[in-house]
């Protein structure tokens, strides 16, 4: 057992150094005590920073999730879409009876059988079997005053014919010799479908007239109708031929006829 000298206990010294280490020991407890509540906020605050960004990226990722669900379904919605509509052939409506072929001055008859003139589509019932025939029957003559219609013969300008040459082309119409000025007749009953015109080989405008009916659809070129629009009968006059004269001179005065699917009107005329 050591005894220390009850001398050094009692002496300002130490007191002294007993103070200092007290008040040390009291200012690293501040400081501890201090310390502790500011780490813990850090600790806290970065705690909660990396929980919103945690948040803020399955938030990304759950909208990136539906995004792609949203752009999926819009795709799988625009093929179903473009399976029912798009694509397959159509299918025409099919008539019930032959009323609209009889109105049309035709026959239903087997497709096996040969027309006298031409077939119309879509006029009988079971149309798959069965077609229109409309008889090949001449139309009115077009040019008033003339007893038939005549094709333009060859000229220095070319051919009347169906299909005759035209510098590069062929022409897909006939020429009518027509004078000029002269009165134009409708070839068949019809509804007048308003102004049709055509720039030709040669660069020029060519100004005419639509004529529809339930069989026919002509384009008369090189006349001046009094009218565009409205029911029109067969030989009712249309208007008058335009003067060719003034542009071609020595040409044969015509009008033009042309069908509106480019086909021969020859046999009609």
């Amino acid at each position: 057992m050591v005894l220390q000298p009850a001398g050094l206990l009692s002496s300002p010294y130490w007191n002294m150094l007993s103070r200092k280490t007290l008040l040390a020991g009291a200012l690293l407890l501040c400081c501890f005590l201090a310390s502790a509540p500011a780490s813990e906020a850090e600790k806290g605050g970065n705690g909660t920073a990396v929980g919103a960004a945690g948040a803020r990226r399955r938030h990304a990722a759950q909208d990136g999730r539906q995004n792609k669900t949203l752009v999926f379904r819009s795709k799988v919605k625009t093929k179903k879409m473009k399976k029912t509509t798009g694509g397959g052939p159509r299918h025409r409506k099919e008539p019930r009876d032959d009323s609209a072929c009889t109105r049309s001055q035709g026959i239903c008859q087997a497709s096996r059988y040969l027309c006298q003139g031409r077939y119309l589509r879509d006029k009988c019932a079971v149309a798959r079997t069965r077609q229109c025939c409309v008889p090949a029957g001449p139309w009115s003559i077009l040019c008033a005053g003339h007893h038939n219609n005549r094709v333009r013969a060859c000229d220095v300008y070319g051919c009347g014919a169906y299909n005759q040459r035209r510098g590069e082309d062929l022409h897909e119409a006939v020429d009518l010799v027509c004078g000029d000025f002269a009165v134009v007749n409708a070839p068949f009953s019809g509804v007048l479908a308003g102004p049709v015109g055509r720039v030709g080989h040669d660069g020029l405008q060519y100004d005419g007239v639509k004529i529809i009916s339930d069989v026919y659809c002509v384009k008369i070129f090189n006349v001046r109708p009094y009218r565009y629009f409205g029911a029109v009968s067969k030989g009712e006059g249309l208007g008058y031929v335009l003067p060719l004269q003034d542009r071609f001179s020595g040409v044969t005065s015509h009008l033009e006829v042309q069908m509106c699917d480019g086909s021969d009107p020859s046999r009609f005329l």
